[in-house]
């Protein structure tokens, strides 16, 4: 397990822990009341770190290297049945992009979601989840064969941003994502997003446009990370701390402001230390959510995404 600085107390505490039970494996010395406290006090640090995170801790977090990415809460949600579907049918396929076919509990969903990657090679693979205006033409073909079988969409969100690079731009990285947005609002399917690490810009939003948005209360969602929004505020990375702070980014600041429906929280300890606990959270989300639209008919689907958007930033004096 790696720890983050903030998380250093907690590896003290593991690591007195586990000499405590290598100890007590030869019978002459009794630990158990020293295990006993060791994990007391370990439950009591977790909880009083991760119950009060600055805004950057969460960012910090919502990119920890152990992390589940959006292919570990698929294959989990379909018990490793998912049947990846390729390719935007214009001759590219974005690996940074994944979708295709699952079951949960019956229910087929087609899932769409970034990937990133955990090795130096996987992360060059994946592009490091940054996808290309392929990727998002890829996710609307994908939505579409869903709204043809009438199946629910599920995006998984988790990305620094859409590939900013100059051959993307070339091949219309502007104009796919708003394709999406705009084809998104429209689909006759109800559209479950939710947001498991990294939520950034048009990168998140291109496949971000749905009836229920979740948020991992780790993850962070916003228009430019603390680190770039540092450096055109203050011409260095020194600041993104205050950055961070700033943005209202945290999944606390998207609820009170409205742009996120629900917060699932996180066990303490966060994603990275307890996955299966986090997955089957997020399970439970997820199929709550689809029984909330599934019954409900193709215009009023569509009608209420629209006028939930639509809401987004209006104020009432």
């Amino acid at each position: 397990m790696q720890y983050l600085e903030f998380e250093k107390p907690i590896e003290e505490l593991i690591e007195k822990l586990n000499q405590a039970k290598d100890l007590g494996k030869d019978q002459s010395v009794d630990v158990t009341k020293t295990i006993f406290d060791l994990e007391s006090k370990i439950k009591l640090t977790r909880k009083n770190i991760y119950e009060n995170l600055t805004s950057w801790q969460r960012v910090q977090l919502s990119r920890h290297p152990q992390r589940p990415y959006a292919l570990d809460f698929i294959n989990y949600l379909t018990d490793n049945k998912f049947l990846e579907l390729h390719g935007d049918r214009g001759g590219r396929d974005d690996k940074a992009m994944i979708g295709g076919w699952g079951t949960i509990n019956d229910q087929s969903v087609m899932f769409i979601g970034q990937q990133k990657g955990r090795t130096t090679k996987e992360r060059q693979y994946r592009n490091f989840g940054m996808a290309n205006p392929e990727g998002y033409r890829k996710a609307l073909r994908l939505m579409k064969m869903a709204e043809k079988f009438n199946k629910p969409v599920v995006c998984l969100i988790d990305t620094p941003g859409a590939f900013p690079g100059l051959e993307a731009e070339e091949k219309g990285q502007g104009e796919a994502i708003a394709r999406n947005i705009l084809e998104m609002t429209q689909l006759e399917v109800p559209i479950i997003i939710v947001i498991i690490g990294e939520g950034a810009s048009g990168g998140a939003l291109g496949i971000g446009v749905g009836n229920k948005i979740l948020m991992l209360s780790n993850a962070w969602y916003s228009v430019i990370s603390p680190e770039n929004c540092s450096t055109i505020l203050w011409g260095n990375w020194e600041n993104k701390t205050t950055a961070a702070d700033s943005l209202k980014l945290t999944a606390k600041d998207m609820k009170k402001l409205g742009l996120v429906d629900e917060i699932i929280k996180e066990p303490l300890g966060g994603a990275h230390t307890f996955p299966k606990e986090t997955f089957r959270i997020v399970k439970r989300s997820i199929l709550k959510s689809i029984n909330e639209f599934t019954k409900l008919k193709k215009e009023i689907i569509v009608k209420k995404r629209i006028d939930k958007f639509s809401s987004m930033g209006v104020i009432n004096e």
